[in-house]
């Protein structure tokens, strides 16, 4: 009695999966579709020189100015339609569709994670780029910009407009804030799809990876080290902690993991401890896995205070503070979702591997709000992100650029 409800579930899925194939291939039989395609190949070293370009210019999490600036400068240029600096800092530029059928968003993010002062400067070896954020995300904004200029230089025109965000705080402590505010405030109710721009090669990343941070900090009266020696030490308390987190078991699938990223406190040698905290990271792709380990991870620091607290004989006490500082939403698109279909039609409509796969990213956001949304990579290989010795790889990287164009052109549709 099952087989047949079953059955024709598959079969309307196998009929939408073939009728979403047959439109991508029909748009990109396109005379101009084709010529965009073509152009956007013989204009990726024209990509790659503006892709140095945005990773020389300095944008840490919360100090994105001069790098928006810039966009915002090109978004001018290149003809986009209300470009502005929005609350949040986002640089945001629309080319209006031919009809009310939906607005599209490409997003990339401005912000990297070296801070100030950081050598930022961009050096070739052969095929390789090396530099911080050459590949996170100055290559996102790069893309983006040339999929405007080959809309604009072949005269193409969607049906849903489109609206181009260079967003901020998506990395670290930024906590999508700038996705956040465009989906809850600046275009609340308006985006049907959305797509960053923030993967290595040809990723599509399906599932967001949720995460909880905190900052824990544990206080104390101090002393000194001899004539005080048997109060407690909020040090000797977050090394029980930090002990008692590095134990923590989890499971693989669903893949679940915890960090201790930074640690501080003290004065000198020989006085205890007065003040210590840690910063740390918990992640899953799993909702109830994620909210097990925090549970597992609050009970660890309440523990590491009592026991602390315990094995010292002078009456003096510890208090603990845990403060939570970044939240990130557990996120999936189902297999079957039409913007999924769509982007997968696309790539196979170009001969692309896709590589399907789980990340953080700016998309986890508009998922919160139920907004149809991924991220997918825009060529070349990254290697080494998060480090000052972050590579990007241009052998074939216009394959990528194309790829966003495709995958934009097949959600937008074209007139």
């Amino acid at each position: 009695m099952k087989l047949v409800p079953l059955l024709s579930i598959l079969l309307a899925f196998v009929a939408c999966t073939s009728a979403t194939a047959q439109n991508v291939e029909m748009l990109m039989s396109d005379h101009n579709v084709r010529l965009a395609i073509e152009r956007l190949k013989a204009a990726e070293p024209e990509t790659i020189a503006e892709q140095i370009k945005i990773a020389e210019i300095p944008a840490p999490t919360f100090r994105e100015e001069r790098r928006a600036e810039y966009i915002k400068e090109r978004f001018s240029d290149i003809g986009l339609k209300n470009v502005r600096i929005d609350k949040a800092g986002n640089v945001i530029g629309e080319r209006p569709g031919t009809d009310a059928s939906g607005t599209l968003v490409l997003a990339a993010h401005l912000d990297t994670v070296f801070p100030e002062g950081t050598d930022v400067k961009v050096r070739r070896e052969g095929q390789l780029l090396v530099g911080p954020g050459i590949g996170d995300d100055a290559r996102g904004l790069a893309v983006m910009l040339a999929v405007i200029r080959a809309l604009n230089e072949t005269r193409i025109e969607t049906k849903q407009t489109i609206v181009f965000v260079a967003d901020t705080g998506e990395e670290g402590l930024g906590n999508l804030r700038g996705v956040g505010h465009l989906v809850s405030e600046e275009m609340k109710g308006r985006i049907s799809n959305f797509i960053a721009l923030d993967a290595s090669g040809y990723d599509l990343v399906t599932r967001e990876i949720g995460s909880n941070r905190y900052r824990v900090t544990f206080n104390g009266p101090g002393g000194h080290s001899y004539f005080e020696f048997g109060r407690p030490s909020a040090i000797h308390a977050l090394g029980r902690a930090i002990e008692k987190i590095s134990r923590f078991a989890v499971p693989k699938d669903p893949r679940t993991t915890y960090n201790v990223g930074r640690i501080e406190g003290g004065t000198t040698v020989n006085s205890i401890a007065q003040t210590a905290s840690m910063e740390v990271d918990l992640r899953s792709v799993s909702a109830a896995e994620l909210s097990a380990i925090d549970a597992k991870f609050k009970l660890a620091v309440q523990s590491a205070l009592e026991e602390e607290n315990a094995s010292r004989t002078d009456g003096a006490r510890l208090t603990v503070e845990t403060k939570l500082i970044g939240e990130r939403p557990v996120g999936k698109q189902a297999p079957d979702a039409p913007l999924i279909q769509t982007i997968l039609a696309a790539d196979k409509a170009l001969g692309i591997p896709t590589n399907i796969t789980a990340s953080s990213t700016d998309s986890g956001m508009p998922q919160r709000f139920g907004i149809p949304s991924v991220t997918i990579g825009s060529g070349g290989i990254w290697k080494g992100m998060h480090s000052v010795g972050e590579s990007f790889d241009t052998t074939d990287s216009y394959r990528g650029t194309q790829r966003v164009l495709a995958a934009v052109l097949s959600i937008a549709g074209i007139k």
